[in-house]
């Protein structure tokens, strides 16, 4: 098991400057630290990135504010649920919140569950929204690539004797899309 004491900054533009934080990182007995100077909205962040696949069991991860770790509250509360499920610990000067503390493993238990709350409701909404749009007969998800009227004509042309490979390039589709086709104009002709 490890027992690193890893610290992570972020600076919003190239204008800033990482110092800050660096100091009261240091000055908390952080010895490797992990930068990004990007804003907080971006969630494609190779510091982080590169901070989460270091990180072992065991290891603390020290940040100056819980805003420094993630896009949005749910998406640092996501970050400090995958670090806990990992068994790496999270400190948070700024807010004084520390994960090793019996206190913080409280906060940190409250995270988790608001974090599973969150992502009950996205699936609430996203499924309430399908049922809606299903309701007003529309499409939901990704639009079908091949609509009816080439869904017939890829049923011709199979029967024409033409292979998915020749279909796929004629229709400027997969093979796979051909072979669904297929499927679905079984369903049509019937």
């Amino acid at each position: 098991m490890s027992n690193h004491q890893i610290g992570y900054a972020r600076i919003s533009t190239s204008k800033q400057t990482t110092d800050q934080q660096r100091d009261a990182l240091e000055a908390a007995g952080v010895t490797r630290i992990f930068e990004d100077v990007m804003s907080g909205s971006r969630a494609d962040r190779p510091g982080l990135k590169t901070l989460l696949e270091y990180a072992r069991e065991g290891d603390t991860i020290t940040v100056v504010a819980l805003d420094r770790l993630g896009r949005s509250m749910t998406h640092v509360i996501l970050t400090i649920e995958e670090l806990q499920s990992r068994g790496i610990l999270v400190r948070s000067l700024r807010e004084g919140v520390d994960f090793t503390q019996p206190v913080g493993r409280m906060l940190a238990g409250i995270f988790a569950s608001l974090a599973e709350y969150e992502r009950a409701l996205i699936r609430e909404r996203a499924e309430a929204a399908r049922e809606a749009a299903r309701i007003r007969g529309k499409q939901t998800g990704r639009p079908r690539a091949l609509d009816e009227a080439k869904i017939r004509q890829a049923w011709s042309l199979r029967e024409a004797g033409f292979s998915p490979s020749e279909i796929a390039s004629t229709l400027k589709c997969s093979r796979a899309t051909v072979y669904r086709a297929f499927e679905a104009a079984k369903l049509l002709i019937a």
